[in-house]
């Protein structure tokens, strides 16, 4: 089996993974408390979903998934929400105090107070795949917690996990967005780190300049 694990870094991530894991359940017919109908009418017996879930003993299907904010509010809302009992409690991360849009609070101090923790729940999870494929991870480019945070977050994996593959999926500041102004500059001290720790979207960059090239 392949496996991936999702990471889901700061508000921006936290709500995308909240609308991901439910299309993933309802495109599997997997219900809001991880338990699968038995006649698994909508699945059809596909069980291409062991790639996002692990099952438990009592067949319960957990997310490959971790959830992480420096500050809990919108991690509550995963607690509190109607796929509550779906994830892990473990899997749900929160700090005390926000990184309030700061990228050093995010990366140099805050962040480094749970950064640990986080990476033991990934390597948790790691343990439990038999052919870990690599991460998805959900973030924002702005904020504290989505640049800072994510970018030692990258920088621990790539040290921790090798090549394994690392796909972002992150949603860049636009000027029509109303957010706090600093926001903006803290995409290339992000964009540094990307460079460094995602080296394979810059190859499929290459590798598509050098095809209309040649």
């Amino acid at each position: 089996m392949r496996e991936c694990i999702s990471v889901h870094v700061g508000q921006a991530g936290i709500q995308i993974g909240n609308a991901c894991w439910e299309l993933y359940c309802l495109e599997h017919g997997i219900q809001p408390d991880g338990q699968m109908p038995s006649d698994k009418t909508i699945g059809g017996g596909d069980d291409s979903f062991n790639t996002f879930f692990s099952e438990t003993g009592a067949g319960k299907h957990v997310p490959r998934a971790v959830f992480v904010d420096l500050e809990p509010t919108v991690v509550d809302e995963v607690r509190t929400g109607t796929y509550r009992q779906l994830f892990h409690p473990e899997q749900l991360i929160t700090g005390k105090e926000d990184a309030a849009n700061n990228y050093a609070r995010g990366h140099y101090t805050i962040g480094k107070e749970i950064i640990d923790l986080v990476l033991d729940r990934i390597r948790k999870l790691s343990d439990q795949c038999s052919g870990l494929q690599g991460f998805l991870i959900f973030h924002s480019f702005g904020g504290g917690t989505g640049s800072g945070f994510t970018s030692l977050l990258m920088e621990r994996l790539s040290v921790d996990y090798g090549k394994k593959c690392k796909l972002e999926f992150a949603v860049y500041p636009a000027p029509q967005v109303p957010k706090s102004f600093p926001s903006f500059f803290f995409v290339p001290f992000f964009i540094m780190s990307f460079v460094y720790f995602s080296p394979e979207i810059f190859e499929r960059l290459r590798r598509r300049v050098c095809q209309r090239s040649l």
